[in-house]
């Protein structure tokens, strides 16, 4: 029988552990957005992610993910990412860096500036300086458990 030197199995062998341990990276689609201690929408937060911040994936758990961010571990919503890259820059034959990472975020929903501008010519009426308002408020994670405990408030 004839052996096979292993000096030509170990590179196969390292080369087939590694890109079966390579992780998968997703980025963030929303915004803004947490890695949370608990798969769980009000799980006490560990980082601040924002639109296009990169994740290593660890583990999923049907809607969550279990991911890394600059050395912290958490989960975080299925619904706040995506596979692959986003870069910023302007239309064909436009000047570049002609949008926000805000103005992608709400495009990729279908919301734009155009489509902004149209529906505020069609409601002249409506007060968006109300929504703007309502868009700047932030309740800290520190008062929002204190309400939820105060109220006797269970989380999902």
């Amino acid at each position: 029988m004839r052996t096979i030197p292993v000096f030509l199995i170990l590179p196969v062998f390292l080369v087939c552990a590694g890109l079966l341990h390579a992780a998968e990276t997703v980025r963030v689609i929303t915004k803004e957005n947490a890695v949370r201690q608990q798969c769980k929408f009000y799980s006490p937060v560990r980082a601040k992610v924002r639109f296009n911040d990169p994740l290593t994936v660890m583990s999923r758990s049907g809607d969550w993910y279990k991911v890394s961010f600059r050395g912290v571990s958490g989960c975080i919503h299925k619904s706040a990412l995506a596979s692959g890259s986003y870069r910023l820059g302007g239309s064909l034959g436009g000047r570049g860096g002609g949008a926000s990472a805000d103005e992608v975020s709400l495009a990729g929903k279908g919301f734009n500036p155009q489509v902004e501008a149209a529906y505020k010519g069609r409601n002249p009426g409506l007060g968006y300086r109300s929504v703007d308002e309502i868009e700047r408020y932030q309740v800290p994670d520190e008062t929002f458990h204190a309400f939820l405990g105060k109220g006797g408030l269970t989380t999902p």
